[in-house]
């Protein structure tokens, strides 16, 4: 590579310039995914640390820089614990957004045949009795939080719940939440056309940017659909409004059909393509 002089004494390569360029959006998108959340302060101290250890070596500071680099030896380890949610989110999204979609949405990708994962869309009936499901618990201010599956089998949060495998009814989702119910407390999980389970527990965003208004329904639809490819709906016992959420974005629906559309496959696989 051609070195390339600035200020009479910098040389810089088109490498190096380049290999700037990358860390520089790396640190970038870093901090805008931890943006909000509790690791932001930690993250922030350990750039300060890499600061101190780059300075102590540009002065020859060898005591420093020995004591800088026993910590960060051993700081890697505790990072990886530290940032575990973090961590496991980046990575979620980055296997969303790596290029092993095919341009027809309509059919599965060779990658998702090769690990015989598909896609357990909606069918219409389903849709209409969901919608119609949250519409009635809307208007009698009963709190609702369901969960629909795509790809991702969601085992272990099944497990924690009461499996019911039943028929997609929208009286059965209403008796369900009905506040009396023994089940009502939790998430429903739906899947394969079917009810799989209720009384489900779902993890916790650790966000702190959420309106107030978000209760706990709220911060658990955003928590698990940040860590897998779900749909969540949510009812608010509260306010009796509705809200769609999807890799950890609140959607409030404003009428039933909005919220039909979010569910119908044609609308999921338009906004894939987006």
């Amino acid at each position: 590579m051609i070195p390339l002089e600035i200020f009479g004494f910098l040389r810089l390569s088109v490498a190096d310039i380049l290999d700037i360029l990358m860390v520089a959006i790396i640190i970038f998108l870093v901090f805008r995914w931890l943006r909000g959340s509790s690791a932001m302060n930690i993250l922030i101290a350990i750039v300060a640390l890499f600061i101190v250890r780059f300075v102590a070596g540009a002065l020859g500071m060898k005591l420093m820089s020995a004591l800088m680099d026993a910590v960060i030896s051993v700081g890697a380890i505790a990072l990886i614990v530290i940032f575990q949610p973090e961590i496991r989110q980046f990575l979620t999204r980055l296997g969303r957004r790596t290029g092993l979609r095919t341009e027809d949405a309509g059919h599965m990708n060779w990658f998702d045949r090769l690990l015989g994962r598909k896609d357990d869309s909606l069918v219409g009936t389903d849709v209409k009795e969901i919608t119609q499901a949250c519409r009635d618990m809307a208007e009698s201010s009963t709190g609702a939080l369901i969960v629909i599956l795509h790809k991702n089998s969601l085992e272990e949060i099944i497990d924690t719940g009461d499996r019911i495998d039943a028929d997609i009814k929208a009286r059965l989702i209403e008796n369900i939440f009905y506040k009396n119910s023994p089940l009502h407390d939790g998430a429903m999980i739906i899947g394969h056309g079917r009810i799989i389970a209720a009384r489900c527990t779902l993890p916790m965003t650790e966000r702190t940017d959420l309106p107030a208004k978000y209760g706990m329904r709220h911060k658990s639809a955003v928590g698990i659909s940040e860590q897998s490819d779900v749909d969540v709906i949510v009812v608010s016992e509260q306010r009796g409004t509705i809200s769609f959420v999807r890799e950890g974005v609140i959607y409030p629906i404003e009428n039933i059909n909005e919220l039909r559309l979010r569910l119908e496959p044609q609308k999921k696989e338009d906004e894939d393509r987006n």
